[in-house]
């Protein structure tokens, strides 16, 4: 006989928790960042600007998914950036669905010398933007904290300057 006691049923209890490892590679170009706005054919975030950003597959190194993602979704080669930082990993909730989904968000910083953008079905605006603006847009969930991780010449914080 079962000694055992049902686990009480709850609506979050039942969901599966999901955890979604993604880049997102801030590009620079002359002190200016570029922010990329999700279009409206995209599963996640649409409408929400970002940087670049992409699904890690399984066994992929994050830097390799950050370059291969920059070249898809902006037209810049791997000859064109320089990658300057990679940034410790931060959590970020779903706005859709916060107690399911996380993103596990690995930060890389890069530069470029060239400022032509070729945006592909996934975005269809972009802007070069000073880093401290960031915060004056409506974003994906904590892309100022994951610039923050990266950023060259403000520890952690551009507030600090």
């Amino acid at each position: 006989m079962s000694t055992r006691q049902a686990m009480p049923q709850s609506e979050s209890y039942n969901r599966a928790k999901i955890r979604n490892n993604i880049v997102t590679a801030f590009i620079e170009y002359k002190g200016k960042v570029l922010l990329l706005r999700r279009s409206q054919r995209v599963k996640t975030m649409k409408g929400k600007w970002a940087g670049v950003s992409g699904y890690i597959e399984a066994y992929e190194r994050p830097l390799v998914r950050a370059l291969k993602e920059i070249e898809e979704e902006t037209g810049l080669t791997n000859k064109s950036v320089q990658v300057l930082r990679e940034g410790s990993t931060l959590e970020a909730a779903d706005n859709m669905s916060p107690d399911i989904i996380t993103w596990v968000v690995h930060p890389f910083y890069v530069r470029t010398t060239n400022n032509t953008v070729n945006l592909d079905w996934e975005h269809d605006q972009y802007k070069w933007v000073n880093p401290k603006e960031i915060e004056n847009y409506d974003t994906v969930p904590k892309l100022k904290e994951a610039l923050d991780k990266v950023y060259p010449g403000i520890p952690n914080n551009f507030n600090e300057k």
